[in-house]
């Protein structure tokens, strides 16, 4: 028998919402499986199994769960010798507590049926909530026991729904749910859940499970981080003749993105700041680089995380075995997680500029753009033309300014030369 313990998933959350099980209780699993999906106030995360059986439930669907609590319990059997049920006492014990405990005082109701009559609205649910104008009567009105986050979601962006007022503006001008990660897929987080025909009927485009979580970070983002953009223009002609040469050294495929990963991680000693996350009014600096780095292969968007960024070597090996995973969306839990700065590429043909959300838990993200060639006079007064590419950074404004942006820019371009 092993179980399946919660782990740490973010260094803001002291429990995490249980909102899907993914697997029914009882049902067999193979390793690598998803079971469960865990809401915490930055993102939904899926659990996966760590080996085959039976898969049991020890924790209860709409109830909050501590890091290092029993998600749940894997078995060779379909029918366990003994998985007790949890009582009240024994959840609380192991961190996991019913949703309508944590809205009210008085002795809870079964986790469907909150005490008070209204609904437990999660924290990241009333963040969004905050963040487009949605009233608590209006979600109450949906007749819920516990509003997620996404519940708000189809709420602020259904056709019946009042426009959202008080909400953060978007880059586009419109409301947080369409704003659109550039060079990235569209969130769609916060568009119609159907497009009106001539007939008035709606049609509907369900999102993929990637995409929603995409919507839900890019709503997030624009919904609670003040960000900037910084752009500088790189000379990336001799970076390019380098990665030749480098290839053959490795023996990996090295391009830009793994010269620019190496060179940022390398910054880390002198730009801590860069590497944080913010904790209410400090900074919580971050003990090594974890270099997220953006893919979209037509699986949908993800950012796994380069943990070892030791060699130039280790780096190629990482980011060659992620750009196979990418084509097939086939990305392990550990992969996706401990990002504390990011690298977003946007290297199609022709992309000149492209400015990246920051994710939430971080503070800066770097784009890195198409190689473009530029007639320029050479030093002999002579025309002659150069390989440049746009080099951009997002950040938080509550710790990096437009000057610290710069320095680090200039820092990053010293580096890769």
């Amino acid at each position: 028998m092993a179980d399946i313990r919660v782990p740490k998933l973010n260094n803001n959350d002291t429990e995490y919402l249980v909102v899907e099980w993914l697997v029914e209780d009882g049902k067999p699993v193979q390793a690598g499986d998803p079971v469960a999906v865990l809401e915490t106030s930055k993102a939904a995360d899926e659990l996966e199994a760590a080996e085959p059986g039976h898969l049991h439930h020890v924790a209860g669907l709409n109830t909050w769960i501590a890091p290092g609590a029993v998600l749940a319990r894997i078995t060779p059997e379909a029918v366990p010798e003994a998985v007790p049920e949890a009582s009240t006492d024994a959840q609380a014990a192991a961190g996991a507590v019913p949703a309508s405990a944590a809205a009210s005082d008085t002795t809870p109701a079964p986790a469907d049926v909150p005490a008070t009559g209204a609904p437990v609205i999660t924290d990241p649910a009333r963040a969004l909530m905050d963040a487009l104008g949605v009233t608590v009567a209006q979600v109450t009105a949906l007749g819920l026991p516990v509003i997620r986050r996404v519940d708000v979601e189809r709420l602020a962006g259904s056709a019946g729904a009042p426009p959202a007022t008080g909400g953060h503006a978007g880059a586009d001008g419109g409301d947080p749910g369409q704003v659109r990660a550039a060079g990235g897929p569209a969130p769609q987080a916060g568009e119609r859940a159907g497009a009106e025909g001539s007939d008035g009927t709606a049609g509907t485009h369900p999102l993929s499970r990637v995409q929603r979580a995409v919507a839900r970070a890019v709503t997030t983002s624009h919904g609670t981080i003040p960000a900037a953009y910084t752009v500088v223009k790189f000379d990336v002609g001799p970076l390019l003749e380098r990665t030749r040469g480098l290839s053959r050294e490795v023996r990996r495929p090295v391009g830009l993105a793994e010269l620019f990963v190496q060179a940022v991680a390398a910054l880390h000693p002198a730009f801590p700041l860069f590497f944080a996350s913010i904790d209410g009014d400090r900074a919580r600096p971050a003990e090594a680089p974890r270099i997220g780095v953006t893919f979209d292969m037509g699986q949908g968007l993800y950012v796994p995380v380069v943990h070892d960024t030791g060699s130039l070597r280790e780096i190629a090996d990482t980011l060659m075995r992620y750009r196979l995973a990418a084509t097939e969306g086939d990305f392990r839990e550990r992969d996706l997680t401990g990002a504390n700065i990011a690298v977003t590429l946007h290297t199609d043909a022709d992309v000149i500029l492209a400015i990246p959300f920051v994710f939430p838990g971080t503070v800066c993200a770097l784009a890195i753009t198409s190689p473009q060639p530029e007639v320029v006079l050479g030093e002999d007064g002579a025309v002659t033309t150069r390989t440049v590419a746009n080099i951009g950074l997002a950040y938080d404004h509550r710790l990096i300014n437009g000057r610290d942006a710069a320095l680090f820019l200039a820092a990053l371009r010293m580096e890769l030369h």
